[in-house]
C-alpha cells in the first residue's frame, strides 16, 4: 500500500476513549450505528438516542463496549425535553447530532414543524441547548453537501407555499451548519473549552436514500448506492474524525475525494450562504422562538 494511502485517517488512529461518555442521536442504524460501534469499541460509553428503543436494543447488542439505551424522538420537543431533563448531571464529553430524514414527503412534525427542519435542525438544536451544560468537549452535527443548494426561507421555514423534499432537505443540512458556525460563536463568547463542529459522510449506501418523496429518484439513488457510494463504515470517518481529532471549533470535515462523494476524511470547504454569521444569528432567534428553549446562561463557567 502506498505511503500516502497508510497516511489517511481511519478508526485504527482513534485514541483511546476510556472514560468518557457519548450521545449519538439516530444510533440504530447506518452511519449512526456505525460510528456507535467504533466510539464503543475505543473505550467510550456510548448511549444510543432513538427513536425506536427496541430497535436500539437490538442494535446495542451487537455493538459491544459500554452502552445504553435512551428513547428519543427530534420530530417532538417534548421528548426532547424529556430526554435532557433525565440526564443525570453527568459529564458529557460528546453530544454527536447524528440522526436525520432525507427528502421524504411533505409532513409534520408533532409540534407542527416541517418535519425535515424540524428533525434535522430544530430538535437537535433544543436538545444541543438543553445539554450543553453538561457538555466537556464538543457538539459534532452531521451536515450534508446538499448544503449547496439550500437556503433558509425566513419568511417561510415551514414551507407552506412551494414545498419540494429537495428544498426542505436542503434548507435543513444549510441550518446544521449555520448552527454549527453560531454555536461556536457563541461558545467562544462565553470562553467555553467546549466546541462545535459538523460533519458530513459523502454519498454513503444507507438507508436514508430510501424514503425519497419521488419515486424515480429513489431509483436513482439506489443506483447509485450500488455504483458511486461509499460504505457506512467509511461514511462514518467524518464523523468520527470530527468527535476525537483536534481541530479548531466551527471545523466540517469531509471526504478528501473528488466532489467530496467519498474518500478519507480531511477539513472541507462550505458555501458562502453556510459561513453567513448574520444569516446564523437570525436563524437562532428563529430557532429560539419555535422551539423555546435558549443557550444555557452560565455555560462558559466551569
Amino acid at each position: 500500500m502506498a505511503d500516502t494511502e497508510q497516511s489517511k485517517w481511519n478508526v485504527d488512529r482513534m485514541p483511546d476513549l476510556t472514560g468518557r461518555t457519548v450521545v449519538v442521536t439516530g444510533a440504530n442504524s447506518g452511519i449512526g450505528l456505525t460510528a456507535s460501534r467504533a466510539l464503543a469499541g475505543a473505550g467510550a460509553h456510548v448511549v444510543l438516542a432513538v427513536r425506536d428503543i427496541e430497535r436500539g436494543q437490538a442494535a446495542a447488542a451487537g455493538l459491544g463496549g459500554s452502552t445504553e439505551v435512551r428513547r428519543l424522538d427530534l420530530a417532538d420537543l417534548a421528548s426532547v425535553r424529556d430526554f435532557a431533563h433525565a440526564w443525570e448531571a453527568r459529564p458529557l464529553h460528546a453530544l454527536v447530532n447524528n440522526a436525520g430524514i432525507m427528502m421524504i414527503p411533505e409532513g409534520r412534525t408533532t409540534d407542527g414543524f416541517e418535519i425535515q427542519f424540524g428533525t434535522n435542525h430544530l430538535g437537535h438544536f433544543a436538545l444541543t441547548n438543553l445539554l450543553l451544560p453538561y457538555v466537556e468537549d464538543r457538539v459534532v452535527t452531521v451536515a450534508s453537501s446538499a448544503h449547496r443548494g439550500g437556503r433558509i426561507h425566513f419568511d417561510d421555514v415551514n414551507l407552506t407555499s412551494g414545498y419540494t423534499p429537495v428544498r426542505a432537505y436542503a434548507q435543513s443540512k444549510l441550518a446544521n451548519l449555520l448552527f454549527t458556525l453560531e454555536l461556536q460563536r457563541r461558545l467562544t463568547a462565553a470562553n467555553s473549552p467546549v466546541r462545535a463542529l459538523a460533519a458530513h459522510p459523502g454519498w454513503s449506501a444507507t438507508n436514508l436514500q430510501s424514503h425519497h418523496g419521488n419515486p424515480l429518484a429513489r431509483g436513482f439513488m439506489a443506483v447509485g448506492n450500488r455504483l458511486l457510494a461509499q460504505s457506512d463504515r467509511a461514511g462514518a470517518l467524518p464523523t468520527l474524525y470530527a468527535t476525537t481529532q483536534d481541530l479548531p471549533g466551527a471545523s466540517y470535515v469531509g471526504p478528501d475525494g473528488l466532489g467530496e462523494v467519498r474518500g478519507a476524511p480531511t477539513l472541507v470547504g462550505r458555501t458562502g450562504a453556510a459561513s453567513d454569521a448574520e444569516a446564523a444569528r437570525r436563524l437562532w432567534t428563529l430557532s429560539e422562538e419555535m422551539t423555546g428553549v435558549e443557550f444555557p446562561v452560565g455555560v462558559g463557567a466551569r
